[in-house]
Order: structure tokens, then C-alpha cells, then sequence
């Protein structure tokens, strides 16, 4: 199903969404679009709403998947904007984003599902969920020089660091920025704003919320990693989009000969290994 625009998805076509949470995928290339829709929908999105250019080819398996809204160069619609339409119209939804190459895992999620995940966050009185973008990179680049690679997928074992976030002078509670991966290992290529590798994916939609060009809330308590009593459980977006990033810029391609290092680990697919290396955790309960 495609609609011209988000405006006129969001005015004609969101009361046929299906109830549960709505995943909006916002499309920077066809790198890895299929493999992003398809494991979505595996773990329980049935709303998928693919912001992408009109001309986009998707894989015959994934033309059902989702929702095909037509975002155009000359009218692009930014993540930003879309995310904050989407808030505005989609009034008490669990609403998640993230870009095409990127793949949202969260505790036990190979027997567990997106409307599981978010039964139990809601249970603890929580709207929204703390996320890590953990950088994935092909090491070999030779074969896959844009550094998009399932099969050849690695990720750091180490080098993440978290910083207290100030305002007004005082440390803000239960908030952090979190850095590492490639965004740490080559941060002369990128500017300091797009450092973070903390975001805040998943969340419930409220009247009067919004998100600014930070990726941050209009209300605190949704930037919080935890609730006030207890641990809280997070989750993780597994991303390609650094490491497309680095070798398709002009000012850095030639710069980055191997993303590999000594801290570098194969990734398993698996929700047990991002918890393990302390990227993601379950919470008191979950």
C-alpha cells in the first residue's frame, strides 16, 4: 500500500493500522531495507510504516510488510518531523523509529515479542524505553565496501563510556549520553553532536509530545533510562548506518581501510550477547 506523503497517510489510511505498536522506518538508501523490514515484522511489528523515495524496490517478500509512504528528495520529509506527525496523530500508540540497515533487539526477543516488551514496560509505569545504537561493521571491506555485511557483522566488545547530562548547572536525574563504537573510534570524521549512540526508540505517543533535533523529549522522564525504584529493562538498535556512513563520505572513505581492531567480536544475532556485554538489560522482571 503507498501513500504520496505522511500527511496524507496519517489523515486517510492510519485507522486501517492494526492495533499494537507502529514501526516507522525512514529509508536513506536500499542498503539493507528487505533485511530491516523483514526482522521487524518477525518480531511483531504488524504497523510499518517505510518512509522511502518513490522509486524504492523492495523485495517482493516485503511489498506487505508495510506501509509505503513516497519521501522524496523534493519534499523529504526529516526523521524529526515525521516522528513528531506521527506523535501528533497517533495519540496513545507505542510508536518506534529507526533507519533502514538498523535492527531493533531487545531482551529474550528470539521467544519473546514487541507487544510483550512493551506490556511489561507499561507495567511498570514507563512510556518509553532506553536504547543503545550498538555499531555493526563488516570487517572485511574488501567484499563489502560500504561496510554492510549480515553474515561478516561484527560489533566493539568494549570502549562504551556514559556521561551525565547537565542542566541549569545540576546533573540530570537518571539521565545519560552514551558514547563508543565507531562513533568513538573515528570521532575525528564526525561532528560532536552525532556522537551519541543513546536513543530513545520506543515510546508511547501523548498530546503535546515532541521530540527535538537531539532525538530527545519535551518531557524528561522519557529520556530517563530507568524509573526512580528500580532497574528498568533497555534495549538495543543494532546499526549499519555509521559504518555506511564513514565509507561513503568523501571526507572519510579513504581514511578507513578496516573497521576491525582487537576489541572487535562476530555478531550473533542474539539478544544474549548484547547482554552480556552490558549494551542492553532486563530490567528487575522482564
Amino acid at each position: 500500500m503507498k501513500a504520496e506523503s505522511l500527511d496524507t497517510f496519517l489523515k486517510k489510511q492510519a485507522g486501517a493500522l492494526l492495533k499494537g505498536p507502529v514501526a516507522l522506518v525512514f529509508a536513506e538508501d536500499e542498503i539493507g531495507l528487505g533485511a530491516t523490514l523483514r526482522h521487524h515484522a518477525r518480531i511483531g511489528f504488524e504497523n510499518i510504516i517505510l518512509l522511502a523515495q518513490k522509486d524504492t524496490v523492495l523485495p517482493s517478500d516485503c511489498v506487505e510488510l508495510c506501509h509505503h509512504v513516497e519521501n522524496d528528495p523534493a519534499t523529504q520529509e526529516t526523521l524529526v518531523s515525521a516522528v513528531n506527525k506521527a506523535i501528533a496523530a497517533l495519540d496513545g500508540r507505542w510508536l518506534y523509529y529507526c533507519y533502514n540497515g538498523e535492527y531493533l533487539h531487545f531482551p529474550f526477543c528470539e521467544t519473546r515479542s514487541i507487544n510483550e516488551l512493551i506490556t511489561f514496560i507499561s507495567e511498570e509505569r514507563r512510556s518509553s524505553a532506553f536504547t543503545y545504537v550498538v555499531d555493526l561493521y563488516a570487517a572485511d571491506l574488501d567484499n563489502n565496501p560500504y561496510g554492510y555485511s549480515l553474515e561478516d557483522a561484527h560489533l566493539d566488545a568494549s570502549g562504551y563510556y556514559a556521561l551525565n547530562r547537565w542542566k541549569d548547572g545540576k546533573v540530570m536525574e537518571r539521565q545519560l549520553s552514551i558514547y563508543g563504537g565507531l562513533k568513538w573510534r573515528f570521532e575525528e570524521h564526525l561532528p560532536w553532536a552525532k556522537r551519541r549512540i543513546d536513543r530513545v526508540a520506543l515510546f508511547c505517543a501523548k498530546p503535546g509530545l515532541q521530540m527535538d533535533e537531539d532525538q530527545m523529549f519535551n518531557d524528561e522522564e522519557y529520556n530517563t533510562y530507568q524509573c526512580p525504584w528500580h532497574h528498568s529493562v533497555t534495549i538495543a538498535i543494532c546499526s549499519f548506518r555509521t559504518a555506511k556512513y564513514l565509507k561513503s563520505n568523501p571526507g572519510s572513505t579513504f581514511e578507513v581501510n578496516s573497521f576491525a581492531w582487537a576489541k572487535s567480536q562476530k555478531f550473533r544475532w542474539n539478544s544474549q550477547q548484547l547482554m552480556d556485554l552490558g549494551l542492553m538489560e532486563p530490567g528487575q522482571w522482564f
